[in-house]
């Protein structure tokens, strides 16, 4: 799994980290069959070199037939995407975006999310940017993105609902609770899909982490500024571990079935933890005429709600779902390769807030599947990882 990092020195939109991404290495064509499978029409997407600074990188460009484009609310994009062909990985990050851009909306022009509206041209183009960069981060393997503090740019713009300051109002709330500046360009730096993009794939704001590079990206933007304006992006791999909170917020959902194949069980599970979920479990209840029964139970992230929604409803028998949020206190931990004499075996560390290790224990598939190679009996491989983790604490 591989780290991104933002360079958003000029501020970023969504052409200028689609073009990075392209640059780093998620290919074009295999992104231009993916976007073909969306229901829209009258678009064309094309990606070209562009130089400047004597720096090379990859503009992308969107041209768009306006006459072809009906109007389109959230709930519209929403619906979109969930009956969209691709993986839920992506469906629930592209739809966090929208989310967060229609969240601000409707609080700048006080409407509910479902009813903000995006404009006929604008949203085949912040379809196209957050859907294709949703598919790059995948194709690419990124789990975890860095960003810069970010530059907005100074002055006014000039939108649909006249001149206003930049950075506007839904950037700026977009923005909010992350590092940001004005800079010495005059002009509009960040847009409000550049913004939202940050803000969500975003865990964490400062400057580059110390990784070990594998790809660098250039993005360029359209605009032609006194310095240069393009979205820098560095992908690799960490070297130091970032520990998890102390305490995070927790969704829990739940549904009771009494009329469904139990041989489906098996088959809603993974796609629970497919899309996301931190724990998914069956318990065997009494139900309603004494019918037995079992309530399936999800644990996930707040932010995930939706899809959790979605594949309950469609792929359970339920007409109903319960669901609250809780806090949980959690411990760190971190995974490490630890080499035994039959293989490598991974195995996770739990850490306290101090960082000492408490125990250790081999991930069960990789001494499994170590087991069935070299014919043997699990738990040698298990205690073999165990005493390697060991020794090399």
């Amino acid at each position: 799994m591989k780290t991104l990092y933002l360079d958003c020195f000029s501020g970023i939109s969504g052409d200028m980290c689609l073009g990075a991404l392209i640059n780093a290495g998620a290919d074009l064509n295999w992104l231009k069959s993916q976007l073909s499978l969306l229901p829209l029409s009258g678009w064309k997407i094309t990606a070209r070199p562009k130089k400047s600074h004597e720096v090379s990188g990859t503009q992308v460009i969107i041209e768009i037939e306006q006459d072809q484009q009906p109007h389109r609310h959230y709930s519209d994009i929403k619906d979109l995407v969930l009956d969209s062909p691709f993986s839920d990985k992506s469906k629930n990050l592209i739809l966090k975006i929208f989310q967060r851009i229609a969240q601000a909306e409707g609080t700048v022009h006080q409407k509910p999310m479902a009813e903000v509206h995006f404009h006929e041209v604008g949203a085949v183009d912040s379809i196209l940017d957050i859907v294709g960069t949703a598919l790059a981060l995948e194709y690419l393997n990124i789990s975890e993105a860095v960003c810069s503090p970010i530059p907005t740019g100074s002055g006014q713009v000039t939108c649909r609902h006249g001149v206003l300051p930049i950075p506007a109002p839904a950037t700026a709330l977009l923005l909010k609770n992350i590092p940001i500046y004005g800079g010495p360009i005059v002009g509009e730096l960040t847009t409000p899909t550049g913004a939202a993009i940050a803000a969500v794939i975003s865990k964490r704001f400062g400057p580059l982490p110390e990784m070990q590079v594998e790809a660098i990206g250039y993005g360029f933007g359209s605009k032609t500024l006194p310095s240069a304006n393009f979205l820098r992006i560095f992908i690799g791999t960490e070297k130091k571990a970032n520990p998890l909170p102390l305490q995070d917020e927790i969704l829990i959902l739940e549904v009771n079935i009494d009329d469904m194949n139990p041989q489906f069980c098996g088959h809603v599970i993974e796609r629970l933890y497919l899309a996301g979920a931190l724990e998914a479990f069956i318990t065997p209840v009494q139900m309603k005429k004494s019918r037995p029964g079992y309530v399936v139970t999800v644990l996930a992230r707040p932010e995930d709600k939706d899809i959790m929604l979605k594949i309950l409803f469609s792929e359970t028998t339920t007409l109903g779902i319960r669901f609250r949020t809780e806090t949980r206190a959690i411990l760190n931990r971190k995974f490490e390769d630890i080499a035994t004499p039959f293989g490598n075996v991974r195995v996770k560390t739990v850490l306290d807030n101090n960082g000492k290790r408490l125990r250790s224990t081999p991930e069960y598939e990789d001494c499994r599947q170590l087991a069935l190679e070299k014919d043997l009996p699990i738990k040698d491989i298990y205690d073999s990882a165990l005493l390697a983790a060991m020794k090399k604490q």
